[in-house]
């Protein structure tokens, strides 16, 4: 067993003697900058602090107050992450996937990943939730580089389909019937910590980004390497730059706070909607 197997073993064995709702299946979360208010509409919460959990790292970036929150959601158990690390936090790779490794070791049926990222479709405005199709990592790193451990997953595993179809379409659905608008798009990760040139947003958008940011990529290639399905969205919490407009991350959480009521309600439906991949392999 490698160390990464071990940190994982480590932190599901205390996650669930702190909390024995986490011994069945569940919908994982990850909530992005400005997003963790999802959680205030999980039903008889438990908060599991993210420095208390062996194994885990602690992120200092506003907007991210990290922690498990343990509960359900209309009736279907849910673990969210308020909050993640990043790689311009100083974090290594293992460390930035360690969350969202151990949702799947603890036996997550899917992840849904969030983010705010910056728009670089410029038919996409602020405030805009997308729908992620696939991404670009553009990071220079993967949580697979080294030796790999079986037990985790294959050694080449398939990202053809790291955003999977039928959640998409429940997601697609749940919009279309509720009135709210959701863009679909190619999401790009970069490593960060400093928002984009525009010589660099012209470089991505002609490479076919339609949303730019600093996080997501990694956990999707980390979940879907250990086979759990993924689904994900962007709050597009600024025009990614034009050289006119200056860049503030306080505005990125203030335009990520306003979607709230729009993400609680498509995530809503993908619960309502369980019946269409709950169960699917």
């Amino acid at each position: 067993m490698n160390a990464v197997v071990e940190s994982l073993e480590r932190s599901a064995a205390w996650i669930r003697q702190a909390e024995p709702r986490v011994n069945e299946p569940f919908l994982g979360i990850v909530l992005g900058s400005g997003l963790g208010d999802l959680v205030d509409v999980i039903e008889d919460p438990r908060i599991l602090p993210y420095e208390g959990i062996p194994g885990f790292p602690t992120t200092g970036v506003v907007g991210h107050d990290g922690g498990l929150v343990v509960g359900t959601l209309d009736g279907v158990p849910v673990i969210a992450c308020r909050g993640r690390v990043h790689l311009y936090e100083g974090h290594p790779v293992a460390s930035v996937v360690h969350a969202v490794r151990t949702l799947c070791h603890l036996g997550a049926k899917a992840l849904l990943i969030t983010n705010a990222a910056g728009g670089v479709n410029a038919s996409f405005g602020v405030g805009d939730l997308m729908l992620i199709t696939d991404h670009v990592n553009l990071t220079g790193k993967n949580p697979l580089t080294g030796t790999n451990d079986d037990a985790l997953g294959p050694r080449f595993p398939d990202m053809s389909r790291a955003y999977d179809p039928a959640l998409c379409d429940v997601l697609r659905a749940e919009a279309s019937d509720t009135g709210v608008t959701l863009r679909e798009g190619v999401y790009f990760g970069l490593s960060g910590p400093s928002y984009e040139t525009p010589a660099e947003i012209r470089m991505v958008r002609t490479l076919g980004a339609d949303a730019v940011g600093m996080s997501t990529v990694l956990e999707v290639i980390a979940a879907r390497h250990m086979g759990v399905r993924c689904v994900g969205m962007s709050c597009i919490s600024n025009e990614a730059a034009d050289g006119v407009q200056e860049l503030d991350h306080a505005d990125v959480k203030v335009v990520a706070d306003a979607a709230g009521p729009r993400l609680s309600a498509l995530v809503r439906g993908l619960i309502r909607r369980r019946d269409s991949w709950w169960e699917a392999p």
